[in-house]
């Protein structure tokens, strides 16, 4: 793939001149780097309690596929990560305000201008699966619902089952697609259980789900039992937990500070402790905001990004880690 795409930038840059360079500059859909646009909040909607949809406008915008997201430049600097939810002739979020960032979101006005990078894609819908089980939990609807858009249009067997608080406080009840959908608030239904839901899948199903780590962190270890042939995709809202990790140190080289990384602690999470106001997004280790230079000591990586030749200079602080000894990072 290196090597095609360096014979991609050669051939674009002889025929630069040429009268098909139009052609040759025209957008591929989604890549990995992303791109960066600038739009206007063009309609905000009121969806649930704390929640509000935001429909973007830009130029040429890429075109996107279920699952894809955009990371937003806010007004502060800040970036965070949001999952396209209209229709996919539009761009569209919703943002529930539950942080500083979401908080950023709800403040904006209709005509505002926005800087946007995307679409990326790290929760990519299989088209070949048999059958669809899709569970929402609250805010985590909106990557499902592009989803379950695409499979009601097309004919595919699927079902939804969609958590949340109540039903003032679950987005797009209304847009939801007829079909089987089973509508689960926990004031009617009590806490989610998802040893009662994932036996729902059908042999050989594709199961995703988008939540709260608490929601969907028994999901695979349930979905082995009750159902081996099915395969689980899941996008979580929140940082994954340390597993198997060891304390170790890192040295901020520019500051001079040395900082303890504790066992179940990412290295992210210790560098705040010190520079409050370090750049990050998705803390899932797909996104690269956090991307970091190391000046020393040997990396465990555990991102989805980086590739061979930078994992050998840099790495994400969200999710990776040291092999054994301290690391000396650039900041």
């Amino acid at each position: 793939m290196r090597l095609a795409a360096a014979a991609g930038g050669a051939y674009r840059r002889v025929f630069a001149g040429s009268p098909v360079a139009p052609l040759l500059s025209r957008p591929n859909p989604v890549r990995r780097t992303g791109y960066d646009l600038d739009v206007v909040v063009r309609r905000i909607v009121p969806e649930a309690e704390d929640v509000v949809s935001l429909e973007l406008d830009g130029t040429a915008l890429p075109a996107w596929q279920p699952g894809a997201h955009l990371d937003v430049f806010l007004p502060s600097g800040r970036q965070r990560s949001y999952s396209l939810c209209g229709e996919m002739s539009t761009y569209r979020i919703a943002v529930r305000r539950i942080g500083q960032g979401s908080r950023e979101i709800h403040e904006l006005r209709e005509g505002d201008r926005l800087r946007i990078r995307g679409p990326r894609n790290a929760f990519p819908l299989v088209t070949n699966a048999p059958a669809y089980l899709f569970i929402a939990g609250g805010i985590g609807i909106t990557p499902i619902l592009p989803m379950v858009r695409f499979c009601h249009e097309r004919g595919l067997p699927w079902r939804l089952v969609y958590f949340g608080r109540s039903r003032s406080a679950m987005p797009f009840l209304a847009e939801l697609p007829g079909g089987p959908v089973d509508i689960r608030p926990d004031d009617e239904y009590g806490v989610p259980d998802l040893g009662q839901v994932l036996p729902l899948a059908p042999p050989g199903a594709a199961v995703y789900l988008c939540g709260p780590p608490p929601l969907m962190a028994p999901a695979r270890q349930i979905i082995r039992r009750v159902n081996p042939t099915a395969s689980v995709h899941s996008e979580r809202f929140g940082p994954p937990s340390v597993e198997g990790g060891k304390p170790f140190e890192i040295h901020l080289r520019r500051s001079g500070k040395t900082i303890e990384v504790g066992a179940e602690e990412s290295v992210l999470a210790a560098i705040r402790r010190a520079l409050p106001g370090v750049t990050y997004s998705c803390r899932q280790g797909f996104c690269g905001t956090c991307k970091v230079r190391v000046l020393g000591g040997d990396v465990e990586h555990r991102d989805r990004l980086l590739t061979d030749a930078e994992r050998d200079e840099e790495m994400l602080v969200c999710v990776s880690r040291s092999t054994s000894g301290p690391l000396v990072l650039d900041l």
